[in-house]
């Protein structure tokens, strides 16, 4: 398995971007985005400059990406 970098919330966001998720929204400090086309998944992205293990890998595990097509989205 793929060793995750660190990363900010909105490098995140940009690699999410080519999934085809957008942004619907932010509460806070959290960027809330939506898939454009189905299934239509939300996910939460916090916008910090560093965003924890754990928590990048339940953002990938929540898009329903593998660990390694995320990581190839950062290239």
């Amino acid at each position: 398995m793929p060793k995750l970098p660190v990363l900010s919330g909105k490098k995140v966001v940009k690699a999410l971007a080519k999934f085809g998720f957008e942004l619907d929204h932010q509460t806070g400090s959290h960027l809330i985005l939506r898939q454009k086309k189905c299934p239509y998944r939300r996910v939460s992205v916090p916008n910090h400059k560093v965003i924890a293990k754990g928590t990048l890998n339940e953002i990938i595990k929540e898009t329903g990406l593998t660990r390694g097509a995320f990581i190839r989205s950062l290239k």
